[in-house]
């Protein structure tokens, strides 16, 4: 029987798997979610003798009930191929305390990469499925990461168009020039004059204009998201974890149904609900750890229950998590609220019209299996620094805000014991300025990013990644620059409608 997917927002709205990533968003505004998650029911001497292809079907097969085997293998084994430079596709390294899972070894060098990559396949298999004869246009809003990988992965996919909007001012500079020198004669790249979440809502506002989608469906197109709304992107986040467990199980590090820790910087809440989703197929997972920059208002959700978004938004060296509206944790909201649609759609009504919300006592119980906390600026820098003299290991600054984190972790619970698996999302070559910044800025601010990454390459000992190399002299192909407020008419000039 089909594992159907159910609106946040809406109780009657049902559809299935594929309709799902088709559409991306639901009505309303809300996000999909499986009507239950399903059992891993898998022994984890099996699991640890499988390679990252196989656990990804066994997981994703549980998810996604109206693909066949045999489209969804296929879909598996394009995206997980020889455009990782690891055959493992996510490593484990132990450094320090922790194990650092890898999820940086695609072709972006960042862990959207790991859903990114099977995202255009399971949404064209989608569209065959469900005899879809539009041209699809991938609408997306990033923080740095997600619009290279949406734009590698949808780059002169036949049937798309993909349009990223980016804060023109709040990524790093080589995210920047990773998405303005993206080839494709189907891809659209727009700096807006505003923050993440300026980018986020103007695209969510356009998902939700029916005058828009009626001009969109005269013209032959329809919208679909590569944000991690999508649950497309959700669902193949949920593998890592599992694969990691298995891994760490198969290397003799845990015993079976050991629990482990994970640790994960955190944004819009997607990686972590993934974690989130493992812990309730099975995996034993202890505690969840969100992990914050300076734009902290999960930590202030998990340790008073009101999520508040009126507060200055913050720029950071990690930019990735420069959000003060976390997108998936509508998800757990509704999940807490007990699956109730109406009172979810009451709470995301209060944050559009007032900024905040707060759960109820009953409603907060519920979040246990979380810990959050924060790292400063200053706390980062330090926690690379002092890892990598430790060590001679280099985090980017994203991991190192969960490495920060976990270290406060361990202090205040004395949970020490426990194993644990600390996401590791970004290259440190994505953000070389900072992190080299962090090791000796003295020795290294003079330095270009480009020779930068030279250096960083001489002292972690290992090669300037490819993603790196291919753009040090790459042609600038887009440089459009908008205000928030004229996201639509951008994507109405892009697409020639009126």
């Amino acid at each position: 029987m089909d594992l159907m997917y159910k609106s946040t927002r809406n109780a009657e709205e049902k559809v299935t798997a594929s309709q799902a990533i088709l559409k991306g968003l639901a009505g309303e505004g809300g996000l999909f979610v499986p009507e239950a998650i399903p059992a891993l029911e898998l022994e984890i001497d099996a699991l640890a003798g499988m390679s990252y292809q196989e656990i990804a079907y066994e997981v994703m097969s549980r998810f996604l009930t109206d693909f066949t085997e045999e489209e969804l293998k296929s879909c598996i084994e394009k995206a997980y191929d020889s455009k990782f430079d690891t055959r493992e596709i996510a490593p484990l390294v132990k450094a320090g305390d922790a194990w650092f899972l890898e999820l940086f070894h695609g072709s972006t060098i960042a862990f959207k990469d790991m859903a990114l990559s099977i995202l255009p396949h399971l949404l064209i298999t989608a569209a065959k499925k469900n005899r879809v004869t539009n041209e699809i246009v991938i609408l997306t809003a990033t923080s740095g990461d997600t619009g290279k990988a949406a734009l590698a992965g949808f780059a002169d996919v036949p049937g798309t168009k993909i349009i990223v909007f980016y804060p023109k001012h709040g990524v790093s500079p080589i995210q920047e020039r990773q998405m303005v020198t993206q080839k494709g004669d189907n891809v659209f790249v727009v700096g807006i004059n505003g923050n993440f979440d300026q980018a986020q809502s103007g695209v969510k506002k356009m998902f939700s204009d029916a005058g828009l989608a009626e001009a969109m469906d005269a013209a032959g197109y329809q919208f679909s998201s590569a944000n991690s709304i999508n649950i497309g992107r959700l669902v193949p986040q949920i593998v890592y974890y599992v694969y990691a467990y298995a891994k760490l199980y198969a290397k003799g590090e845990i015993q079976k149904g050991e629990p482990v820790n994970v640790v994960v910087p955190t944004g819009n809440f997607g990686n972590i609900l993934a974690a989130f989703y493992a812990k309730n197929m099975g995996l034993p997972i202890a505690k969840l750890i969100c992990a914050s920059n300076e734009n902290k208002v999960l930590y202030d959700f998990f340790a008073t229950g009101t999520y508040d978004k009126n507060r200055a938004f913050i720029l950071t060296s990690s930019p990735s998590m420069d959000i003060l509206i976390s997108s998936n944790l509508e998800r757990l909201i509704y999940r807490i609220a007990g699956d109730d649609a109406a009172k979810n759609a009451a709470f995301m009504k209060a944050l559009s019209t007032e900024g905040s919300y707060t759960v109820t006592p009953e409603m907060k119980a519920q979040l246990a299996d979380f810990y959050g906390n924060y790292a400063t600026e200053a706390e980062t820098a330090q926690q690379i620094k002092a890892l990598y003299e430790k060590t001679g290991y280099v985090l980017d600054t994203h991991t190192a805000v969960a490495a920060a984190v976990y270290a406060k972790y361990r202090e205040e619970t004395k949970d020490t014991s426990v194993k644990t698996i600390i996401a590791s999302t970004a290259s440190p070559f994505k953000f070389t300025r900072s992190v080299m910044d962090a090791i000796d800025k003295e020795t290294y601010n003079v330095l270009t990013d480009f020779e930068l990454a030279d250096e960083l390459s001489k002292i972690a000992k290992i090669p300037v990644p490819q993603a790196i190399e291919e753009i040090r002299s790459a042609q600038v192909l887009h440089d459009t620059v908008c205000g928030p407020d004229e996201m639509e008419d951008t994507v109405k000039r892009f697409l020639k409608i009126g």
